[in-house]
């Protein structure tokens, strides 16, 4: 029979909420932002006016104190258990939110959205809504607080790829991803039913306790990892979860492209790290038992599959934001290897290989869309000879490039050393898997060289020099860019040591 709370349990209750409240600012924060953007489109109507862009920068950036101040904050959870403070989430709380930045950044670069919006209000106000969803992703130990949290960035990201209404592109973009995401939710949490099921908790950590005391049904865990992973692989758009991403990626407004090919993927990297380590840390099936197929078994299938399908037919892409797409698949696959390798090293890589994702995927989609600004096209054929009339965006894109191949002396090579080597020091299966990756990166080579090629080696379509020249301050953010993907690759410490002390999660370092 149901019994109501006593008046004792329920001041417990209200006294644990205003604990955690405490340690929820920098979410609050940003949901003020968000609804103050509202607000200021409804006063300030037009898009030509740059308050609202201004006002999401600064918004933005002002979040980053409050973050830095969760530093000072012991690790712990929040709210009953459905939520959690810790390094590792304080990295991706900074991470979601220079993404953010750096999305507005390139929206204020892309003259498609002059000709195709005439509002900019609800853009960035979704921004800020990713922001937030992506956050509480990376600290959601819930199964609920994971649904409710990948739900939020999923529906803004349906908005987003279909910002703009009347190009049916961005419009195919958005129902594509819509129905892809409807199926993949819909399987992650019915593999969390199964969970639930099993061990009769929703919290993570209760989970991983419950099954490391008392086991489970081998079919059934099966079957359940399998629908999880089919709900984070999605997220990082993993082989064979992919489906959407190249017309998605092709689809949608470029800034809203190189967002959700960073910030979203690393989100679904996070939750997925979180549940991998702590909800099912060994594989979730006893070695002996004949039906066993864990984590590892899995992740190494897709991480080796992402890698040979994305690079492989990236080959034969002749739009370079499909190119890009195909490419994100790829890393998405060398991200997993980090993962694989299950401990401090290997989170460690993991981590610093988002960040120079980071640098090189916002840098190459920010120079793609300069370039169509000018030409009017994403299409490989139309780059020849732009080295020359855009000097600038040509040596920037060929850094990026260059570090998404991964080749010295940019992050990107750094990024995939950490990953080799964190593989190299498990044995001779992992060494099997590195090799894959090393063979797959050179195949890599040879579409992303096609781009300088076009750019340098071939001569130009266009013979109006003087209409493809850059304004003063696009020329400033791809020099910046450019200059930390160089700086990085040669001093690398700091962005190594940052990633190390983040490596922990509720506090323990993995060992």
């Amino acid at each position: 029979m149901f019994e109501l709370p006593s008046g004792a349990e329920i001041q417990g209750i209200i006294a644990s909420v205003k604990a955690s409240v405490g340690f929820f600012i920098p979410e609050i924060y940003l949901s003020v932002l968000f609804m103050l953007l509202i607000v200021i489109d409804l006063v300030a109507k037009g898009r030509k006016n740059n308050l609202l862009s201004i006002t999401t920068l600064l918004g933005l950036a002002g979040s980053t104190v409050f973050i830095y101040q969760q530093s000072a904050l012991p690790a712990g959870e929040l709210f009953f258990g459905m939520y959690v403070l810790d390094e590792f989430a304080l990295f991706f709380k900074y991470f979601f939110v220079l993404s953010a930045i750096l999305a507005v950044i390139v929206t204020m670069a892309d003259e498609q959205f002059d000709r195709e919006v005439k509002s900019m209000g609800e853009y960035y106000a979704l921004i800020v809504a990713m922001v937030i969803g992506m956050i509480m992703m990376a600290s959601s130990a819930d199964l609920l607080m994971i649904f409710l949290s990948m739900e939020l960035v999923s529906f803004t990201g349906y908005i987003l790829a279909g910002y703009f209404k009347r190009n049916p592109r961005s419009s195919e973009a958005a129902l594509k991803y819509l129905v892809y995401g409807a199926v993949s939710s819909g399987l992650m949490v019915y593999g969390f039913s199964l969970i639930y099921g099993i061990t009769a908790q929703t919290n993570i950590i209760k989970i991983g306790l419950e099954l490391a005391a008392h086991g489970s049904d081998s079919l059934v865990m099966i079957l359940a990892t399998l629908l999880v992973l089919a709900g984070f692989g999605y997220k990082i758009g993993a082989v064979p979860f992919h489906f959407w991403s190249p017309d998605v990626y092709e689809g949608s407004p470029t800034p809203v492209t190189a967002y959700l090919s960073v910030a979203s993927k690393a989100a679904g990297f996070a939750l997925l790290m979180r549940f991998f380590y702590v909800a099912i840390p060994h594989g979730g099936l006893p070695p002996e038992d004949k039906l066993s197929l864990d984590w590892h078994s899995l992740l190494m299938i897709l991480s080796v599959a992402s890698m040979i399908y994305g690079n492989v037919v990236a080959l034969w892409q002749k739009n370079v934001k499909r190119l890009l797409a195909y490419s994100s698949i790829a890393h998405a696959g060398y991200l997993l290897l980090g993962i694989l390798v299950m401990d401090q090293f290997g989170t460690q890589a993991t981590l610093f290989y988002l960040l120079s994702y980071f640098l090189m995927n916002f840098g190459a989609f920010y120079v793609v869309i300069l370039i169509s600004n000018k030409t009017g096209s994403e299409n490989l054929d139309d780059y020849r000879g732009l080295g020359k009339k855009m000097p600038i965006a040509g040596a920037a894109l060929t850094v990026f490039l260059i570090s998404l191949v991964g080749l010295p002396p940019t992050v990107g090579f750094i990024g995939k050393l950490m990953i080799f080597s964190a593989l190299l020091t498990k044995g001779s299966l992992y060494i099997w898997i590195a090799l894959v990756g090393i063979m797959t990166s050179v195949i890599s080579l040879y579409y992303y060289m096609l781009i300088p090629l076009n750019m340098y080696l071939r001569e130009s379509k266009q013979t109006d020099e003087q209409s493809m020249k850059l304004g003063m301050a696009p020329q400033i953010i791809m020099a910046v860019l450019m200059f930390m993907t160089l700086y990085f690759g040669l001093f690398f410490t700091p962005l190594s040591d940052f990633a190390k002390y983040s490596s922990a999660i509720f506090g323990i370092t993995l060992q």
